[in-house]
């Protein structure tokens, strides 16, 4: 049957699938949305299983707080095309602030949240679907305190940090250490987060280090001892 325009985009409006997929989908469908939608779908998760093996390198990282709960998230994807796509950062968007409405702590909470006609996990393969892209959900983490602060750095949706303080912190202040941060990347907040086998490779380091510097101090002196000038 011949498929009209206006039901291609209002398909398209429904799904965010292209043009040419959906109207493929209402062609096999003969016109019924609700099956042309399944179809849209069912292609998403065959898009999903055959490029599972793939890595999924690039996607967008976005964080948000509501005061006293702030949350960080991940969708990944394959290339840094899509990655900066606006519907793929809506969609990002989406899936944190249904997160933070409903204080998910988990992962697997957020993946089970209802979102359109299924889950965000559904949503998810689906736009692997549409941009034919391995997809996953992929670094979710909250805190919790006094008062949190989020840095998105240079706005870029690639690096966030979220951080929570156990009393109210003036915003500059606070956004500082956000910052610090993200340039930083600390391993722990404090000596006690920091692993026994990650100290004795630093010790070790620094044993080496010192080592090789009394060897240079001790050429050195030799060298100025014996009258010659390296």
């Amino acid at each position: 049957m011949a498929v009209s325009m206006a039901d291609i985009t209002k398909l398209r409006k429904m799904t965010g699938a292209g043009m040419m997929d959906c109207k493929n989908a209402l062609t096999e469908a003969e016109g019924d949305f609700d099956k042309a939608m399944e179809i849209i779908r069912k292609k998403g998760q065959a898009v999903a299983a055959k490029r599972s093996d793939r890595e999924a390198s690039e996607g967008c990282v976005l964080a948000k707080t509501t005061g006293d709960f702030a949350v960080v998230i991940a969708l990944k994807c394959e290339t840094d095309f899509v990655a900066q796509n606006a519907d793929f950062v809506k969609l990002t968007q989406d899936i944190l602030d249904l997160a933070v409405a409903n204080k998910c702590k988990t992962l697997d909470e957020v993946k089970a949240l209802s979102m359109g006609n299924g889950t965000v996990q559904d949503a998810v393969t689906d736009r692997s679907g549409i941009t034919g892209e391995k997809m996953e959900l992929d670094g979710y983490m909250t805190v919790e305190g006094a008062s949190t602060v989020v840095y998105n750095h240079m706005n870029r949706n690639g690096l966030c940090t979220i951080v929570a303080f156990n009393k109210a912190v003036e915003e500059g202040l606070a956004k500082q250490v956000a910052m610090q941060i993200a340039a930083m990347s600390p391993i722990a907040v404090d000596e006690d987060g920091v692993s026994e086998e990650i100290k004795q490779k630093e010790i070790d380091v620094a044993i080496e280090k010192t080592k090789a510097e009394q060897v240079q101090k001790a050429v050195e002196a030799a060298l100025k001892k014996a009258g010659i000038n390296p």
